[in-house]
């Protein structure tokens, strides 16, 4: 069973600027924490127990947040207030262990998780979450990423997550070509192939790469040979693509939803969705949108 996730949090964060000049674009908040402990939390409620955040030296704010922080949980416990004290002591459970590593240049997807081999090895398949992508897993007994992981234990096939998005917004992602064999929500099929952003009339299939792989520690070694690609970064689809052809990869479509938090008004849906059902803040915040519906 998969037990080790990558998280790569090394990027500029470029879309989400100005906002993410001076904090990560990770740090950013949905509503009372910020989105990367929200990616965390999937991973957790999926088995993950390692993680490994590939990170910049500009991002020491996102290790300080999974770090504790005794002074000031001293001075909770000091005033009495526990129900804050156990919020922090809960933002990593005491069995997960967060592991930081440098990426030292920006040489893309891949290069990040490259720099992830010292910790995960050569013989240990894991996962990698891309923190841009919130999947919310809402109503589901258990989430997207778990099943797909149990999918990669009971196929023995790297598997790729995808959403069905609208045929006419195809050109807006990565395509998967299933063969024209359509998983149903919650199932894999075997990969032929990835298009990246393709005309909506040579789209292969309606359904998008979301940033959540299930890979074998074999894709390292494909990793250290693959050349630079697009933008002179070593591109993580390029080694997909040969470990396609060699052991056959799967996309998984999941059942939940995606907000793309790397854009800004997918923070503001993701804000939108988590506010109404918060258990502290859903109920002000549900009637502050029926108070500024009525003004629209």
């Amino acid at each position: 069973m998969i037990k080790k996730a990558v998280l790569p949090v090394a990027g500029f964060g470029t879309r989400c600027l100005p906002a993410s000049k001076a904090i990560p674009k990770e740090m950013i908040t949905i509503v009372d924490r910020p989105v990367i402990q929200y990616v965390v939390e999937e991973a957790v409620a999926a088995g993950i127990r390692d993680i490994v955040l590939v990170t910049h030296g500009s991002k020491a704010a996102i290790e300080n947040h999974f770090d504790k922080h005794f002074e000031l949980e001293a001075s909770l416990a000091a005033k009495g207030k526990r129900e804050l004290l156990e919020e922090l002591r809960s933002i990593v459970p005491d069995d997960v262990n967060i592991i930081s590593v440098r990426q030292p240049e920006p040489l893309g997807l891949g290069h990040a998780v490259l720099c992830a081999r010292p910790v995960i090895g050569d013989d240990a398949p894991f996962a990698v979450l891309l923190p841009d992508v919130l999947v919310d897993g809402e109503g589901l007994g258990r989430n997207d990423l778990a099943c797909m992981l149990d999918a990669f234990e009971a196929r023995g096939r790297a598997q790729l997550m995808v959403e069905e998005v609208p045929r006419e917004l195809t050109y807006k992602y990565g395509i998967v070509d299933t063969g024209g064999e359509i998983p149903a929500p919650g199932e894999s099929r075997p990969l032929a192939g990835v298009v990246e952003k393709p005309a909506v009339e040579a789209a292969p299939s309606n359904l998008a790469v979301i940033g959540r792989y299930a890979l074998p520690g074999s894709i390292f070694a494909l990793l250290a040979d693959t050349r630079p690609g697009a933008g002179g970064e070593i591109q993580l689809t390029d080694a997909i693509d040969i470990l396609r052809s060699r052991e056959g990869v799967e996309a998984f479509r999941m059942r939940g939803k995606t907000y793309d938090c790397g854009h800004q008004l997918g923070y503001l849906e993701a804000t939108l969705a988590y506010g109404r059902r918060h258990p502290r803040f859903g109920e002000g915040f549900r009637e502050l949108l029926t108070r500024y519906a009525g003004e629209a």
